[in-house]
């Protein structure tokens, strides 16, 4: 299996990348750059970082910005604040995000220098916000089994990734579970998608791959990108069976051509379309 560049443009911070349905095209985020990225050359620049999305509709995406919540129109280029949070500290921003199988979505915030415990899993459905869990550094890996009952997360910086399953509506019940611990491994769990046979593809920061874990937790695929820095997966084209990866040059003191770069590969497996959220 071999990868291609997907788009030539350098992303301080790649992440976020999501299939829409609708369009039938890839976008993603450029954290460091405050903007976001689509394919043939679009873009959309804001004054505040942006990091994570899930589609509405058609024009319109929910996106985790730096203060909160807020609705982007892909026409207009119109991003309008629907919820605050956060937008007290000014030492904290949004980070990793996806929709959950019931509408509703999963968001991170973490501190803008990492401080240990900076950072808190929210969800937001129907108009209610709730803080799932605090004392997170760097929240990552947020995705969802096929069958909408399990949620998964990572705490970066801690190298440790948990399950937590969720009640009909998409909300908590009962105590988290460690799912992975890749300390021993030297592996930093990042941004993650799940496929359509409920194995956790997940971007390994630093080591220049996509990892693949069954629902057991065993690696089954080692997945080679060309930037050190993979920081999210997503799986997208019309059967679902592309693989978009963003990478990062943050913090290189001297990053090389392919570091920054947007990843494209054929895997060998199949992805599952990203759920409408509903406001």
């Amino acid at each position: 299996m071999s990868w291609e560049v997907f788009d030539p443009r350098v992303c301080g911070l790649g992440e976020g990348p999501l299939w829409h349905p609708e369009r039938q095209q890839f976008l993603w985020f450029d954290i460091l750059g405050r903007r976001l990225l689509g394919e043939g050359g679009a873009a959309w620049t804001f004054d505040r970082a942006v990091t994570a999305a899930g589609w509405i509709d058609r024009d319109r995406l929910l996106v985790a910005t730096e203060t909160g919540l807020a609705v982007l129109d892909l026409r207009t280029r119109a991003l309008d604040p629907l919820l605050a949070v956060e937008a007290d500290r000014p030492e904290t921003r949004s980070n990793d995000g996806r929709a959950d199988r019931q509408g509703g979505f999963w968001f991170g915030t973490m501190g803008k220098e990492a401080q240990p415990g900076a950072g808190s899993l929210y969800r937001y459905h129907r108009g209610r916000l709730e803080r799932l869990v605090e004392g997170l550094t760097i929240p990552n890996a947020i995705c969802f089994s096929p069958d909408g009952r399990t949620a998964y997360y990572s705490d970066t910086a801690r190298q440790l990734v948990w399950t937590q399953r969720l009640d009909a509506e998409g909300w908590p019940v009962g105590e988290r579970e460690l799912f992975l611990d890749l300390a021993d491994e030297g592996l930093h769990p990042d941004g993650a998608v799940i496929d359509a046979e409920g194995g956790f593809c997940c971007a390994a920061w630093g080591a220049g791959a996509v990892l693949r874990f069954d629902a057991r937790g065993r690696q089954t695929h080692r997945l080679a990108v060309g930037g050190r820095q993979p920081s999210c997966p997503a799986f997208g084209g019309p059967e679902f069976d592309r693989l978009l990866v963003t990478t990062a040059t943050e913090g290189m003191k001297d990053p090389g051509p392919g570091e920054g770069l947007p990843y494209l590969l054929r895997p060998g497996l199949r992805g599952l379309a990203e759920p409408r959220v509903t406001l």
